[in-house]
């Protein structure tokens, strides 16, 4: 998937590729938060806030006549204008993902380059929805069969029949699964904010409850629409996102990912990250329970940052993640040790190997080095085969350069389409990859100047 982006904060124009294994480094205020916010704010919008335009007569016949077979080639062909106005409608509504001035984001504009699937005919969806107690309607598209079957699991009585809107959406979802599969990958992020929405979750819980109560209360004599004003704030959405996602873990604990079914060791190199597990008691709290200690268990204000720094991507992994994800981490870096910076690249690694996404920003000289070595490492040769193994390196951390986009937020001179000279600017360089590794001058530079000055130090001139 191609991304272009125009008058986003800092940067005035980019493009950029999502690989298996995204990067973007560079140095602060140079745009890299604004890239991965609006990144996946599209992703995210595109799983909840778009929908194929289903005519009105094919809803009334499933209505009428409680089955009928759409051809899909009906809506495959309206592929590139779906995009198009999905894209365009995003960026409209852009700032929303921010919290910010609506006026800051007036130029802004978002768009991809994806293609609808070339074999969707061999695509299948099945599925079937309704409330929690019974099925109302089944979607569903066999192998190689080029009509999508749509049939009611109610009687046609007037009062049975689900909405309109029901059947729309129900089916507009089945036709974006076969026509866009596993091209648009189902976002999931760890803001860098994610440290505090670990510890405050709670108390932002009790002052939402306690603004009912006060709402509610009769006795009181306020103007309530003055108090709702008074409590009110706007955060991005990724923030909100992982406010949200740890007020679900009390629900999530009884979900198993596909890491937590086929892949058991990614779990345990994880917890060797934090030293322990995470626990979640019957009221909804999390705790952490140190290796080797397990009558300890410390609530989040009493853990270490990294702790609290790893818990959303914790439970994702273990709750949630699916093959074909993208995991999205802006500084993975936060809070953690040099060794277990090295320990998350590798366990990036393992995420790419078995078909979850990953998207990373960082500052971290140690990620950038140990991802060097997991390519170089990743050789036939039988000296480099016998170095991986001495150093306890598994096969599944190694990783190809074709599975690697990395880019580096920087001012250039570019020639932005519709220009007649280049202009210089904030944008994202796509970096150098060879066999030995990420070409990041900006790490190496800072480093040598630091060894020049303390070797002028040490020896003089």
């Amino acid at each position: 998937m191609k991304i272009t982006l125009e008058n986003l904060g800092p940067i005035k124009y980019a493009e950029f590729e999502l690989g298996d294994l995204t990067i973007i480094c560079g140095k602060n205020n140079t745009g890299k938060t604004y890239v991965t916010y609006a990144t996946y704010g599209f992703l995210d919008y595109w799983s909840s806030g778009i929908s194929v335009n289903i005519p009105n007569e094919i809803i009334s016949e499933v209505m009428e006549k409680g089955a009928i077979s759409v051809p899909i080639a009906l809506f495959a062909d309206q592929a590139d204008e779906l995009i198009k106005q999905t894209c365009e409608s995003y960026s409209e509504l852009i700032e929303r993902v921010f919290a910010g001035n609506e006026k800051f984001f007036d130029t802004t504009t978002f768009s991809i380059d994806i293609k609808k699937d070339s074999n969707y005919i061999t695509n299948e969806v099945s599925f079937k929805a309704g409330s929690a107690s019974r099925s109302m309607l089944e979607v569903k598209k066999s192998e190689d069969e080029e009509k999508l079957n749509i049939s009611l699991l109610v009687e046609k009585a007037h009062e049975d029949l689900p909405p309109r809107s029901f059947i729309e959406t129900m089916i507009s979802n089945a036709v974006l699964e076969i026509i866009f599969k596993n091209k648009v990958p189902k976002p999931f992020i760890a803001s860098a904010e994610r440290t505090g929405s670990a510890i405050f979750q709670k108390e932002l819980d009790f002052t939402r409850n306690r603004l009912v109560e006060l709402i509610g209360d009769k006795n009181n004599q306020f103007n309530s629409t003055k108090l709702i004003g008074r409590f009110s704030a706007n955060y991005p959405i990724p923030v909100r996102k992982n406010v949200d996602f740890i007020r679900e873990l009390p629900s999530l604990v009884n979900k198993e990912s596909c890491l937590s079914k086929e892949h058991p060791e990614i779990l345990e190199r994880f917890n060797e990250i934090i030293g322990g597990e995470y626990k979640v008691t019957k009221d909804g709290e999390v705790l952490y329970v140190p290796n080797g200690k397990k009558s300890l268990k410390l609530t989040m204000v009493e853990s270490s940052s990294a702790v609290r720094a790893m818990l959303d991507v914790g439970f994702y992994l273990r709750h949630v993640a699916e093959k074909g994800d993208l995991l999205i981490v802006d500084e993975p870096e936060l809070n953690l040790h040099p060794a277990n910076q090295r320990k998350i690249a590798r366990l990036f690694a393992s995420l790419v190997n078995v078909g979850i996404k990953v998207f990373i920003t960082t500052h971290s000289d140690y990620i950038i080095k140990e991802l060097n070595t997991l390519i170089m490492l990743n050789s036939p040769e039988p000296r480099i085969k016998e170095i991986a193994k001495n150093e306890e390196y598994n096969a599944d951390e190694l990783l190809t350069i074709d599975n690697l986009r990395v880019y580096i937020a920087k001012e250039d001179s570019i020639l932005i389409p519709g220009k007649k000279r280049k202009i210089k600017c904030n944008t994202l360089i796509p970096t150098k990859i060879t066999e030995q590794g990420i070409e990041i001058n900006s790490f190496d530079d800072d480093i040598e100047i630091m060894s020049r000055i303390q070797d002028e130090v040490i020896w003089g001139e």
